[in-house]
């Protein structure tokens, strides 16, 4: 399956350097670049910077690496789930709060979570549903999120565990930070940022408590992501919560280019 392989990145090295070159060039650095489970999958892992910015880069990644690998007769592929014989494609997003000075409001000396990161996990837990076709635009979006591919089905979160939504890596205080694992390479990186804040933001806003972290197999769980695009629609449109967020005009315009699109 190819995932972390040292010997394809080695053989195609000329072209892992090249995309490297080019995002340095572009102003949209890397932190890693490597092989992923299947054949052909690459995981780029974009250096982290402010929303609005995270949202440029990605956008631009996208953009400029299929422009760069068409140039050599290949194609740079960002469905969320481009085979039934192998998991999707993701586009993870990990999120951290800064207070004015610019420190993190997720970091603890102690060894427990603090309130802040634990509202925040409540709030995508409670509102990410009624979110998620910003997320996940497309009907090919839905059919990444089935059990067993790395790819969520509920809105379980976890410490160190990949089978939930909502992942809490381990890490420094300092580096503390929640990896939203619902978005799929299709996703809108400005939409799904926005989304995950919004949530984010509802939960601290309304001192959300999380459910209690998931250690085994999220899948095992009742599947309750929506399955289906128009299921996700029909969430976004009696969303008094998304409208409040993010504007009456925006939810009815998006709305209706949606349904459109699916039509």
């Amino acid at each position: 399956m190819f995932g972390y392989s040292v010997l394809r990145n080695s053989v195609e090295s000329d072209l892992y350097n090249e995309l490297l070159e080019l995002c340095i060039s572009m102003d949209m650095p890397l932190e890693g670049l490597h092989t992923e489970t299947g054949p052909g999958v690459l995981e780029a892992a974009i250096l982290v910077d402010e929303s609005l910015n995270s949202a440029d880069k990605a956008t631009l990644f996208k953009t400029f690496s299929k422009v760069m690998f068409q140039k050599k007769g290949l194609i740079a592929n960002f469905m969320a789930k481009w085979s039934a014989d192998y998991p999707g494609q993701a586009g993870h997003i990990h999120l951290s709060l800064q207070d004015e000075k610019g420190k993190s409001i997720f970091a603890s000396s102690k060894d427990e979570l603090p309130k802040s990161l634990l509202y925040f996990i409540g709030g995508l837990q409670t509102y990410m549903r009624e979110f998620s076709v910003m997320i996940a635009p497309t009907v090919n979006s839905y059919k990444r999120l089935c059990p067993g591919a790395w790819a969520p089905i509920n809105m379980t979160w976890g410490i160190e565990n990949r089978t939930v939504a909502f992942r809490v890596p381990t890490s420094s205080p300092e580096s503390r930070r929640i990896e939203n694992r619902i978005p799929g390479a299709d996703t809108n990186p400005y939409l799904a940022i926005a989304a995950s804040l919004a949530c984010g933001y509802l939960g601290l806003k309304e001192k959300l408590e999380p459910e209690k972290p998931t250690a085994g197999d999220a899948f095992e769980r009742r599947h309750n992501i929506p399955k289906y695009l128009p299921d996700a629609l029909k969430r976004l449109k009696v969303s008094n919560e998304l409208s409040e967020t993010l504007g009456n005009e925006f939810v009815t315009l998006f709305t209706e280019i949606k349904q459109t699109e699916h039509d």
